[in-house]
């Protein structure tokens, strides 16, 4: 069992955040049929389904239907820049949305306000049924003003710290901006562990296996859902070698020596 799995059901974006490693496939949205190919095959291995890897889901035209039937057997989670939040104003079948407030920009044409007031409605709306995550990093130009707005809004004094609680299932999280791991970046550590492949797995649109949500190329291609089991692929060499591998603190393929995520988080201070 994982404690959860990524799925990507688009790796089509609405925003280009210079933060974000863009992907470089075609861009793609999920089916309804493969979507249920792919739940009943992975329905043995967790409870927890993140609808996304790269892209934001709330972009695919069937957003509420993948939620709503997604969690007959999953608990449902989002992660989301928040410009298209209000998608999912009536849904109250998602566990948990998380929302990247370092994504917001004005050169996106929208207030910060306009931008706040559709993540709060939607907030006040789903918050009895739903946890809501509102990220920030650390050192984002914007944090001042999105906090004094948060602070009038909740009337209160919120800290920018993780797990500080604004109300019910409402909370901060906070962190460093990282690396994203990329062949070509100049970052290269070949120490280190992971939590991919025990805690979790990434499983792009096209049906590619890989071993966590960073990998948004698919560099690291485990196997297609589509093709196999997942069985088969868990027992795979490759797959084998990169547990066992990080087991001893090492990490064995070249594009895990270029990711410094864990670093980074574990260093994160505010």
């Amino acid at each position: 069992m994982y404690k959860k799995i990524y799925l990507e059901i688009t790796n089509k974006c609405n925003l280009k955040c210079p933060f974000c490693l863009h992907n470089n496939r075609e861009p793609q949205f999920l089916t309804f049929t493969d979507y249920q190919t792919i739940l009943k095959k992975i329905k043995p291995y967790t409870k927890y389904l993140y609808l996304h890897v790269s892209g934001e889901p709330l972009i695919h035209p069937l957003i509420n239907t993948f939620i709503k039937y997604g969690s007959q057997d999953f608990h449902i989670n989002i992660t989301t820049n928040g410009y298209l939040i209000k998608r999912i104003i009536n849904n109250h079948h998602i566990r948990q949305i998380n929302i990247s407030l370092h994504s917001y920009n004005p050169a996106y044409n929208i207030s910060l306000k306009k931008y706040l007031d559709n993540i709060l409605e939607v907030i006040n709306n789903l918050s009895s049924s739903t946890y809501f995550s509102l990220r920030f990093w650390v050192n984002n130009k914007y944090n001042q003003p999105i906090l004094n707005y948060l602070n009038k809004y909740f009337n209160q004094e919120i800290e920018l710290h993780n797990g500080f609680k604004i109300k019910e299932n409402v909370f901060i999280s906070i962190g460093n901006e990282f690396i994203w791991p990329d062949l070509n970046n100049t970052y290269e550590n070949p120490q280190g562990t992971c939590y991919a492949l025990k805690d979790h797995i990434g499983i792009l649109v096209d049906g590619t296996i890989i071993p966590c949500c960073l990998d948004a190329n698919g560099v690291i291609n485990l196997g297609n859902i589509f093709q196999s089991d997942l069985e088969s692929i868990i027992k795979s060499p490759r797959y084998q070698k990169m547990l066992k591998s990080f087991q001893n603190n090492y990490k064995y393929e070249a594009l895990c020596q270029k990711c410094n995520y864990l670093d980074v988080m574990n260093n994160c201070k505010i």
